[in-house]
Formats: structure tokens, sequence, C-alpha cells
């Protein structure tokens, strides 16, 4: 691929924004367009490092908008999509399903129809990467792990709408021949994530001494990656990936969740200089989650053998890392949950 110009959807989240400062700067001669609605968890502020960058642009638009793609189709002539813009925590998803099925289904194939009638079958060096999640497998097991293989089976209405919107990429690459790459990634951690993710919210209810509320037993394992080593990955997948194929993309990393909050507990205190486990009382165990999958696990093998991508992050500094970025830039976590970052668009863009 020599120059591209590509289009990002919901590049102002938690992992897309990773995806776009590193694609900004890890590929100057490409024009790279943000396109982000900015609901709840989109915030122009994760995204300061390159909002002057001369190869980045940003519209905030929904990929329900059919008119809105239309024009940056027209406008960009994008050679290629990587999509990110999705409704993504199963506790809202439960709530409302419709909003669910509205952007991950119906704004998935609104982005595909509007790349279709742009490139009007005319594929040749174009390629849509359609980003999705390990939940349409569904739950593993004390064994096992889901390969690319793996038979579809979610089990919440935001499982259910990325599956959904899976299949419908399948559709378009098998009945039009619409160049697709599909991945499927396990749980993300790292800086800027919106503190309704496990890491983040415990992150913060440490440093103010709150509850920290645990599903169940807290014995639901999950497979955990940095949202570094996720963005990386992106890049290859994009870059390399063989048009049609799936890669499963994990960090052999698996923690129950009760595991994972005892570690995290010890590193806050620390970071904190209170004593170790000072915060341990602070545990909470709530009433369970319906419909929660017991085990996520990702095989990453594929990848690894046919595009040469591992995780660099071990979970040991990852963590570190994770834990005193939130406590270094306290001024973020304030605003991401106040909601004062939303002020933030309206300041950098008013004379647009």
């Amino acid at each position: 691929m020599e120059d591209q110009r590509i289009l990002i959807t919901g590049g102002a989240g938690f992992i897309g924004s990773h995806v776009v400062e590193h694609m900004v700067k890890s590929y100057p001669n490409y024009k790279i367009v943000n396109l982000d609605a900015l609901t709840y968890a989109g915030n122009l502020e994760n995204l300061k490092s390159v909002e002057g960058a001369e190869n980045y642009h940003f519209v905030k638009g929904d990929i329900c908008d059919a008119e809105i793609l239309k024009e940056l189709f027209e406008k960009e002539k994008f050679t290629g999509v990587i999509h990110l813009a999705a409704e993504s925590h199963v506790d809202r998803s439960i709530t409302n399903p419709l909003e669910f099925i509205q952007t991950n289904v119906l704004g998935t194939v609104n982005l595909m129809q509007a790349a279709m009638n742009a490139w009007k079958d005319d594929f040749e060096g174009k390629r849509f990467y359609h980003i999705s999640t390990d939940e349409v497998y569904g739950s593993l097991g004390k064994e096992g792990l889901f390969k690319e293989s793996t038979p579809y089976d979610p089990k919440s209405p935001y499982s259910a709408s990325k599956a959904g919107s899976d299949h419908f990429v399948r559709a378009y690459a098998n009945t039009y021949g619409f160049p697709v790459v599909i991945s499927n990634c396990s749980n993300n951690y790292g800086p800027r994530q919106f503190p309704e993710k496990l890491i983040p919210l415990f992150i913060n209810n440490i440093r103010h001494m709150q509850p920290l509320p645990v599903y169940g037993d807290g014995q639901y394992i999950r497979d955990w990656l940095h949202v570094h080593d996720h963005a990386k990955a992106i890049d290859k997948v994009y870059h390399e990936g063989k048009l049609g194929e799936t890669y499963n993309i994990g960090g052999w990393n698996e923690w129950a969740n009760i595991d994972l909050i005892h570690v995290l507990i010890k590193e806050v205190d620390a970071q904190l200089g209170r004593d170790s486990g000072a915060s341990e009382s602070l545990i909470t165990f709530v009433k369970d989650r319906p419909g929660h999958d017991k085990r996520y696990a990702i095989d990453a093998q594929k990848i690894k053998d046919d595009l040469g991508w591992t995780p660099d992050y071990t979970f040991e500094e990852g963590l570190k890392e994770t834990v005193a970025w939130y406590l270094e830039n306290t001024e973020w976590l304030d605003h991401v949950t106040s909601g004062a970052y939303q002020d933030y668009y309206s300041k950098q863009y008013a004379s647009e």
C-alpha cells in the first residue's frame, strides 16, 4: 500500500483514539479522517497529541447518517476504512438493546453501503477493516480457546449486535466481492479508557476510597491486552491481512476478575503511598449481571504465524503504566466522570 486515505470511525473513543494516534504518527504520508459521533465515550481530549497534525482531520458525525457518509466519501476519496465505531458496554446493552442494534448493525451496513457506492465495484487497492470482539463467541468452560473457526454464540444484546455486524460484513464480501478483513479482540486496557470499564473504574474508586463492585463470585475470567498492542495489531491487519480473513487478537493473559482486582488494589495503593492492601475492604460483591459469560480466552496463533504480531507488553508492566497514567491524569478522570470533557468539542471547534 502506498499513500492511503483512511476513514477511521469511532476514533475519539478508547481504542479508536489510540489507533488514530498510531496511524497519524506512523504514516505521515497518509490522510487520516476520524469520524466520531462524540457520544458519552467519545472524547476529543484523547487526541490532543495529533489534533494539529497536517495529515489528520476530525469530523463530527454518526455512521447511521447516510448523507454525511456520502459527502465524506465523495470529498476524501477514501482508499480504506478502519471501522471501530460501536456501542460496547454490556450493561448498557441490557438496558437499551435497540441503541446497540442501531449503531452496531445498521451503522455498519450503512458504512459498507457508502463505501460500495463510492468505490463503484472498483475494489482494487481498497479495504474495509471491521473491528469486532471475542464476545461474539459466547462463553468458554475451564478449557479451550476461541479460534477464528469457533461458532458464534453471543449471550448479550451487545455481543449479539456485534455478531450481527460481523455476519453482514462477511455477507457483503461473499455477495459483492467487497474487500473486507475482520479481527476479534479480547479485553483491552490502558490509558484513556472510559471509567465504566473495570480497570479505570476501580482505579478511580480506589483513589476516592469508594466501593469496588464485583459481579457474582468474581470468578469470571477474561483475556487482557494492552491497547497499544491492539493498535499495532490493527496496523498489521490493515496493511498485511489477507482479504476475506478473520484474525483473533489476544494477550495470552487470562485473569479471574477477583484476582485482577487484588493485583490492581496492591498497585494503586502502592502508587498512592498507602499501606499494601489498604483498599481491600472496598471490595463489594454485587448481584450478577444477566447472561454473564464465564470465560473468554483468545487463541492468537494465526495472527502470530501469518502476520508476525505478538504483544509487546507484559501484564505487569502494562498495568503499572496504566495505573500511573490515571493517577497522573486525574484532571482527565474528573472531566470524564463529571461530563465536563464534552465541552472540549464546542470550545475546540467553535469556529467551524
